[in-house]
């Protein structure tokens, strides 16, 4: 895998340490570990192998992954695994991409809240589409959908939403037959925007009588029911963010879209520009310019620049991919021969693979200098030395 000029790793190798002293005592553990992965992230301090071309002889060291799931480097690898998992799931119909997003004052409650708040965005959401389409004066079926928790918006900002991925139709009430929605219309947004509002505040005002809400800051009154209550009411009668995009080309366009947006983290190496102990310069998309080139450079201190990525954090254990209805992890193989059958679609193929040594020995990534299959030769654990030191690579003429 080639390497990028700039990474999130060699910030966090250069201005980690200074960013930690500055801010000892304000930094969670969660983001300490996830700091200290992204800094270890390929190189000696992980181990790894060292692999040989079985077609012309090249070798070289490649140092193991953190797999930390907010570690830039490591979530090409992990979204393109989870894709060809997921690819069987995948059905010859019509899909939809719905987003729901979180006004910017209740944005503030769930950074201080992550679990409760972003499992609550989760839970609403899917509840929502589940309710709507399961009137019979709208599509009146049984719907299954896949969701994706993001935290942030194109400058790293705290932006949470949920991109929602949802098969156009579904079963009916009685499980007999499957009900198509209307060509390249799902559900009304404004009628999702409404309930899904009601659900959301309904289940943050049951969050709060629980104890589970913490405020701080001009915001720390809010632990009085009345008065968080009263704070609340205004979001009752504004409008919610629920946003319909145009249905995909088909199930191929759908694993595209889904690779790109299953294991984004807040910001890929791609977008960095340059980095100092002053200033980190990064590609944004400035949505606010509705015509032409939105594409600016957007300059931050380097220390913000770690504050807004550690944002992003998730809650250990924390499930950012989540299904539901007919996709429910539980049901979803049986659900979608189901529908396959009522659909006279056939079963996607899966070729058995047999485990041996050969297989696992085997990388998936071609010899950089003639293309010929890769093997793994030695492995070193962290802290050693590689028996066989791969000699450095031939320098083109």
């Amino acid at each position: 895998m080639p390497r990028h000029a700039l990474e999130v790793a060699d910030i966090f190798r250069s201005h980690g340490p200074a960013y930690r002293r500055a801010n000892a005592g304000h930094v969670s553990l969660s983001q300490l570990k996830v700091m200290s992965a992204i800094e270890a992230c390929r190189t000696e301090a992980l181990g790894g192998h060292v692999a040989a071309c079985a077609k012309c002889g090249h070798q070289h060291i490649a140092y193991n992954s953190c797999k930390n799931r907010h570690c830039p480097k490591c979530q090409g690898p992990a979204a393109r695994d989870w894709m060809e998992a997921r690819a069987e799931d995948l059905l010859p119909i019509e899909y939809f991409h719905l987003v729901f997003t979180l006004p910017a004052e209740i944005a503030r409650i769930a950074y201080w809240n992550k679990r409760a708040v972003y499992g609550l965005l989760f839970k609403s959401s899917a509840e929502t589409v589940t309710t709507i389409a399961a009137d019979p004066k709208r599509l009146g079926a049984q719907v299954g959908m896949t969701s994706v928790l993001h935290t942030w918006g194109s400058a790293m900002t705290h932006h949470p939403h949920v991109h929602m991925i949802v098969p156009g139709g579904g079963l009916s009430s009685d499980g007999t037959k499957w009900v198509v929605c209307k060509p390249g219309f799902f559900l009304h947004v404004r009628v999702l925007s409404r309930l899904f509002r009601r659900l959301f505040i309904d289940g943050l005002m049951a969050l709060h009588r629980a104890g589970c809400l913490s405020f701080f800051g001009n915001l720390s009154g809010l632990t009085d029911a009345e008065a968080f209550a009263e704070w609340l009411a205004p979001f009752r009668k504004t409008e919610w963010v629920v946003y319909a995009k145009p249905p995909f080309g088909g199930p191929e366009a759908v694993l595209a879209y889904l690779s790109r947006y299953t294991h984004r983290v807040a910001i890929s190496n791609q977008r960095l520009v340059s980095a100092d102990a002053y200033t980190v310069a990064f590609h944004w998309k400035d949505y606010r310019i509705k015509r032409g080139d939105r594409m600016k450079v957007m300059r931050l201190r380097t220390g913000e620049f770690i504050r807004r990525f550690l944002l992003h954090v998730l809650p250990d254990g924390f499930h950012r991919i989540r299904h539901y209805g007919l996709l429910a992890s539980a049901t979803r193989k049986t659900n979608i021969a189901k529908i396959r059958t009522l659909l006279g679609a056939e079963a996607v193929a899966q070729e058995d693979t047999p485990i041996t040594d050969t297989i696992a020995l085997t990388l998936r990534e071609p010899c950089p200098d003639c293309g010929g299959q890769m093997r793994i030769i030695e492995t070193f654990r962290r802290g050693e030395v590689p028996r066989s030191r791969a000699p450095p690579r031939k320098q083109a003429a």
